[in-house]
């Protein structure tokens, strides 16, 4: 193989490639040689058939296959030649059929990490706050497990409810006198004052009593994420079968056992222990965003636009999901694609920027990440998503999303590497308004 490079950018690399015909025709003999182990024909013996037969049967199969095997010989070749590692896909330009005797010429092109000297990143000093537990953040928590083991009660009298109550009710949406399918249900309970459905309804259901049925008029916002209601009024029907609360439980050491702990004072100290590590982490990533800050702000270098288009890809899809959890659509934004592309593009910018530099130290620092470590990483995602482990595996590695996820377990590395190395000074916190700048 012989092969010369075009440096199209500082980041972008095209290489020009060509085998010579006795290393096209040994691709396509290898080739024919392990399908003579696989393959069974009438009349012949596994293992025996011809290989003149097997490639006037099995030709435009074996041809891509040897092709395929001679590009990926010759990439490995040219990546260990030119000691780089591609942070893009591999665009692969002029390659053919293969054809016996003669040579194979084609092009690749992707981009790599810009070459830089690096900033120093040795005994940079930084602050971290301490951490303070309070006994209303305690207290606080304890509420919310209180809350989530409480009981649910009838309350007494035929009400309205209020907020802070739950109502079991059925409700049904007519248009024009019309049932709109879809927008009904029975037996269906809604918690009062937790914003779990539209202000105009809760004030509806707090206006009918226990056993009785009402009626009103329910506006849909504009941004509403089911595009056939939004904007729209309907007449939303509603009778009321039950008013519930929620009857909390003793705050003594029976609560505690049944979180597996022997006493409240227990509980109330494990509890302070989990506060003091999560806002630890929190301070430590504070501290660490300050030293990344100060580094770039000492280096330059050219971004590879694949690796922002991943990034602006990431936040696109964030910020559909942020709006359809809230109940709305991307639409309802009111911007077009390239609109919110442009909004976003500084951020994803950003972004690549500090995961370059913080690739380079984990260059730098020998820094590698495990084949376990990202299935460890896809592991977790598929327990928060609910998704099949192998399917989202495999959908990481279809869209080439498994790279950008190695390369973020890498920067993570190297931040704590520079981190590490830091001279950490811990100060008290500061009061709300101070750090507000009031």
């Amino acid at each position: 193989m012989e092969h010369s490079v075009e440096e199209l950018s500082p980041v972008k690399k095209k290489v020009m490639i060509t085998a010579a015909p006795q290393e096209v025709e040994a691709a396509i003999l290898g080739t024919i040689a392990l399908y003579r182990t696989s393959v069974q024909m009438d009349g012949f013996r596994k293992g025996k058939v011809p290989a003149s037969v097997i490639e006037k049967r099995y030709r435009q199969k074996v041809y891509e296959e040897a092709r395929q095997n001679l590009i990926n010989a010759h990439l490995n070749e040219v990546m260990q030649a030119l000691d780089v590692t591609p942070v893009s896909a591999i665009n692969t330009d002029g390659a053919g059929e293969l054809e016996r005797g003669s040579p194979y010429a084609y092009s690749i092109e992707f981009e790599v990490l810009p070459a830089f000297e690096l900033p120093a990143y040795e005994g940079l000093e930084v602050d971290q706050e301490k951490v303070v537990v309070k006994d209303e953040e305690v207290d606080a928590v304890i509420e919310r497990v209180r809350r989530d083991r409480a009981q649910i009660v009838p309350v007494d009298g035929v009400g309205p409810a209020v907020d802070g109550q739950i109502v079991s009710l059925d409700f049904a949406a007519y248009e024009n006198g019309e049932l709109l399918e879809g927008i009904k249900a029975e037996n269906f309970d809604l918690p009062l004052g937790e914003r779990q459905a539209l202000e105009d309804f809760e004030n509806l259901v707090k206006t009918i009593q226990y056993g009785q049925e009402g009626e009103g008029e329910i506006s849909f916002p504009e941004d509403f994420l089911a595009r056939d209601l939004a904007g729209k009024t309907v007449t939303m029907k509603v009778k009321v079968h039950a008013i519930k609360e929620r009857k909390l439980p003793e705050l003594n050491d029976d609560l505690a056992k049944s979180l597996g702990v022997d006493s409240i004072d227990q509980l109330k100290e494990n509890i302070a222990k989990s506060y003091v590590q999560s806002r630890t982490r929190l301070n430590k990533g504070v501290a660490q965003k300050a030293l990344l800050d100060r580094l770039l702000k000492t280096t330059d270098f050219v971004l590879p636009e694949s690796m922002v288009e991943t990034q602006l890809s990431m936040l696109i899809a964030k910020r559909k999901d942020r709006m359809e959890r809230m109940g709305k659509s991307l639409d309802s934004l009111g911007k077009s694609y390239e609109d919110l592309r442009g909004e976003l593009l500084p951020q994803a910018e950003g972004i690549t920027r500090s995961q370059v530099l913080l690739l380079a130290i984990a260059n730098k620092e020998g820094l590698s990440v495990s084949e376990q470590e990202v299935a460890l990483q896809i592991f977790q995602a598929s327990r928060e998503s609910g998704d099949d482990y192998k399917a989202l595996r495999e959908s990481y590695e279809r869209s080439g999303m498994i790279f950008a996820l190695r390369d973020h377990l890498l920067a993570d590395k190297a931040m704590d590497a520079v981190y590490d190395k830091a001279r950490v000074t811990e100060v008290d916190a500061l009061a709300p308004e101070a750090a507000s700048g009031e």
